[in-house]
């Protein structure tokens, strides 16, 4: 095997993709294999190795240790060498009043030929491991909760006051930007072939929307007639709702009260955060494109006059936080770990979030397989991961 110090930068970033440290890649990119080994636990205490490093650099140092090791090289000045113990005592001869040095074993070097026996550490099991039965929890979790939304939704349209009797709110968006009918359909289709896991802000939109039920933002609006307690149409028009994914350009959506706060402004917030997250920071321009549809969809939803701003406003504010808050809790260690000085152990999902965490023994890497069991040609391009920076 090749000594370490002649490594070239693209061996040491093979070497630390095979180690399960690809979050280094980025910031050693210019190392060659002497430049690894010099590392020291101050490097890590400064930019860029601060900003990509939870444990000041602890698991890669004692990589690096054991790497030395592996190759026999010559890590400290203790009287170890390649593997073998050196022996520089000096021996005092009385012999004629004299004292001299001799060497143990005849060798001019003062090594012993007998080699030391270097313990190495048992491998590790993967900081990410393929868990495919939580991947199908999470999925159910998901669907449960889109489905206890469209049955919130059929029920919450019971409630609604008729627009004869209650018109709509003032909103000051409305007062100044004049209703255009196909904003709305511009923002469905922005959306329409993204699926992400948003169970958890589903989940709090039925609450909100049983808690307050607004009255229709405009006059356009058709709602469905009421059923006044018929749970036999309910469940048509629940199963109708699911069908057409809850959106209105398949015609499936023709119920009101699912205002407060805006479902579109969720899958559109969510989507992009996921993706400016996940995919590699060279795809700069995608993540522009991503943000700009974003936004476009969240003022097409204005412009339609079907939610008012404080639901749009709203959405995004829970959206944002749960996602960051989530993401802060998942990438810190300690913040696993109930204690009285973790305030975040007391929110209700903590156990949940423990149970599909556990396992997970860092960030995340932007590095990508094939998740189905076919073959497939494999990319001879590996993704890059980067942490976001402080200065993104």
């Amino acid at each position: 095997m090749k000594e370490v110090v002649l490594w070239s930068p693209k061996e040491v970033a093979d070497w630390l993709m095979e180690n399960a440290v690809p979050e280094y890649c980025e910031p050693l990119e210019h190392f060659t294999g002497q430049n690894l080994i010099n590392l020291t636990t101050e490097d890590f205490q400064k930019p860029p190795l601060s900003r990509v490093s939870s444990d000041s650099g602890q698991r890669l140092l004692c990589m690096i240790e054991t790497l030395k090791l592996e190759h026999h090289i010559e890590a400290h000045k203790n009287g170890h060498a390649n593997g073998h113990l050196s022996i520089s005592t000096d021996v005092l001869m009385s012999e004629n009043g004299f004292s001299s040095k001799t060497k143990l074993n005849g060798m001019p070097n003062g090594y012993r030929k007998e080699m030391i026996k270097i313990p190495m550490p048992e491998p590790e099991r993967s900081q990410y491991p393929m868990e495919w039965g939580k991947t199908l929890l999470a999925l159910l979790y998901a669907l449960f909760c889109f489905i206890f939304t469209t049955v919130t939704i059929s029920v919450v349209h019971e409630r609604v006051p008729p627009k004869e009797a209650q018109p709509p709110l003032p909103d000051a968006f409305f007062d100044h930007f004049n209703r255009v009918q196909w904003a709305f359909s511009i923002c469905e289709i922005n959306v329409i072939y993204l699926f992400l896991n948003f169970g958890t802000l589903y989940l709090y939109r039925c609450i909100t929307m049983y808690a307050t039920t607004l009255p229709v933002p405009g006059m356009h609006f058709n709602c469905s007639p009421k059923l006044f307690g018929d749970w036999e149409s309910h469940l048509r028009r629940i199963m109708k709702l699911i069908a057409g994914g809850g959106l209105s350009i398949t015609g499936s959506h023709n119920m009101c009260g699912d205002y407060l706060y805006s479902g579109h402004t969720v899958i559109l917030t969510l989507t992009y955060l996921f993706i400016k997250e996940y995919s590699p920071r060279r795809l700069w321009w995608y993540h522009w494109i991503c943000w700009t549809l974003s936004i476009v969809g969240m003022v097409c939803i204005l412009l339609a006059h079907d939610h008012y701003t404080v639901d749009v406003v709203v959405a995004y504010y829970i959206t944002t936080r749960l996602f960051w808050w989530y993401h802060t809790m998942a990438n810190q260690q300690v913040l696993k770990e109930a204690s009285q000085a973790n305030l975040l152990a007391r929110v209700w999902w903590y156990r949940p979030f423990q149970y599909f965490e556990k396992n997970v023994q860092g960030i995340v890497p932007r590095s990508y397989h094939w998740p189905l069991p076919w073959p497939v040609l494999h990319l001879t391009r590996q993704a890059k991961y980067s942490r976001l920076m402080n200065d993104t």
